[in-house]
C-alpha cells in the first residue's frame, strides 16, 4: 500500500476553510529533542505549518508526560491522538509489532508487496490505530557490554533489554532485564546490568557513553520508530486534514533511510572518540551471529502469532 498524496481540490479547500481547526494531542516514547524523537518533531512542525487554520498537533512530550511502555494503551484508548513509538513499547497489545525490526526490504517495497497492508490490518484490530509512516529506518542495533567477550556467548552476562532483544540475547545465553530507557544509566552505574541492546545512534543523548566500554559488531536488525494515529481520531478528520498528515508522513518516511545512513557514520566516529572500543566478530562467526539474531527474532514472532508471523516473515525478509 503506497502513501498517496492527493491534491487538495478547490472544494476540499473550501470545506477546510469553513471547518474549525482540529487539534491532535501527540506524545513520543523517547525523550524530547533526542535522536528518536527529532524526526517526529520535524513531522509535527511540517503539519503545523502546512495545516494552519485546519489542523494543529499539540505535542505534550516524552516519557515525563507518558511512560514509554504505556504509550500503546494511551493511543488505543484515545488518551493521545498520535504517538511516536517503536513497536517494542506496545508488544503487550500487538506482539506482531516487534516484526518491524526484522524488515529486510525497504518500506517502499513493503507498501507494494502487501507487507504494510498486513500490518495495517493488525494495527486497526489490536491497537485501534493507523500506521502513518516509519520515521526511523536503516539504523542497526548493537550489543554494548562492559565486560570483554570474544565469541557470541553471553552466558553470565546480565543485559538490559526491551522486547527487541529478548529472544536473541537469551538464545546466546544472556540473562535479560527489561527497563525503560530512562533507567539504563543508573543500572549501568550500579552494575545491575553488564550491558544493553541499543541502536548505533542515541547513546550520547542519554549519557550512556559514560558507562559503556565496548560495542559489539556487526549490528543486527534495524531500528523502527513510527508515527501512529488513533483510528477514531483519524476518522474524524476531513480529507484536507488527512492530506496534511499524509504529506508530512510521506516526506518523513522517504527521508529516513538516507538520514540514518549518515547518522550511523557520525555515531561510529563519535563512539570511538569517546573511548568505546569495538569487539568485532568476523567471517563465519559474524555471519552466524547475525543469522542467529534473525532466527531468534522470527521464532519469537511466530511463537506468539503463528499464522500471521509466518506470513510477515515471507513478506519482510529479503528475497532468498
Amino acid at each position: 500500500m503506497k502513501l498517496v498524496l492527493l491534491g487538495l481540490s478547490p472544494l476540499l479547500l473550501a470545506n477546510a476553510a469553513a471547518a474549525q481547526e482540529v487539534t491532535l494531542k501527540a506524545a513520543t516514547a523517547f525523550t524530547e529533542n533526542t535522536t528518536y524523537s527529532r524526526p517526529f518533531e520535524r513531522f509535527i512542525s511540517r503539519v503545523n505549518e502546512d495545516g494552519k487554520g485546519i489542523l494543529r498537533i499539540n505535542y505534550v512530550g516524552g516519557p515525563k508526560a507518558l511512560p514509554p511502555f504505556e504509550i500503546g494503551n494511551a493511543l488505543k484508548g484515545g488518551v493521545v491522538d498520535m504517538a511516536n513509538a517503536a513497536g517494542a513499547f506496545y508488544t503487550n497489545l500487538m506482539p506482531e509489532a516487534d516484526a518491524w525490526k526484522l524488515t529486510e526490504r525497504p518500506m517502499s517495497e513493503l507498501r507494494r508487496n502487501g507487507g504494510y497492508a498486513a500490518m495495517a490490518a493488525i494495527y486497526a484490530q489490536k491497537l485501534n490505530a493507523i500506521f502513518l509512516a516509519r520515521l526511523v529506518d536503516n539504523n542497526p542495533f548493537h550489543l554494548y557490554v562492559n565486560k570483554p567477550i570474544s565469541t557470541p556467548d553471553l552466558t553470565g552476562l546480565k543485559l538490559r533489554i526491551t522486547p527487541v532483544y529478548r529472544d536473541f540475547f537469551q538464545a546466546l545465553g544472556g540473562t535479560v532485564v527489561q527497563t525503560a530507557p530512562g533507567e539504563v544509566y543508573t543500572a549501568l552505574e550500579r552494575g545491575v546490568v553488564d550491558g544493553y541492546g541499543w541502536p548505533i545512534s542515541g547513546i550520547f543523548d542519554l549519557g550512556w557513553h559514560e558507562k559503556t566500554k565496548y560495542r559489539v559488531d556487526p549490528g543486527f536488525y534495524t531500528a523502527e520508530v513510527s508515527v501512529l494515529i488513533n483510528k477514531n481520531s483519524w476518522d474524524r478528520l476531513n480529507e484536507a486534514q488527512k492530506n496534511v498528515l499524509r504529506k508530512s508522513a510521506e516526506r518523513g518516511e522517504g527521508d529516513a533511510v538516507a538520514e540514518f545512513g549518515e547518522e550511523n557514520e557520525r555515531e561510529i566516529g563519535r563512539q570511538a572518540a569517546a573511548g568505546i572500543k569495538t569487539i568485532k566478530f568476523e567471517g563465519a562467526m559474524a555471519s552466524a551471529y547475525v543469522a542467529k539474531a534473525y532466527q531468534a527474532g522470527w521464532d519469537g514472532i511466530i511463537r506468539q502469532s503463528p499464522a500471521t508471523g509466518a506470513k510477515l516473515k515471507e513478506l519482510f525478509q529479503k528475497a532468498q
